[in-house]
């Protein structure tokens, strides 16, 4: 389990930690909605090319 009093306890560098995990989420979440739009958009056309049809 997680002892969340040692969050309270970390200071600065905490907020710091939990602000870079949060970065990086934000990051994931924006990366893995693009690239599924651009499936959307291109996917077909692309396998179309590469099959040579």
């Amino acid at each position: 389990m997680v002892d969340l009093a040692a969050f309270a306890s970390m200071g600065a560098g905490g907020a710091d930690a939990a602000m870079l995990i949060g970065a990086v989420l934000l990051e994931a979440a924006v990366l893995y909605v693009g690239y599924g739009a651009l499936e959307q958009a291109f996917g077909d056309r692309v396998v179309t090319q590469l099959k040579g049809e």
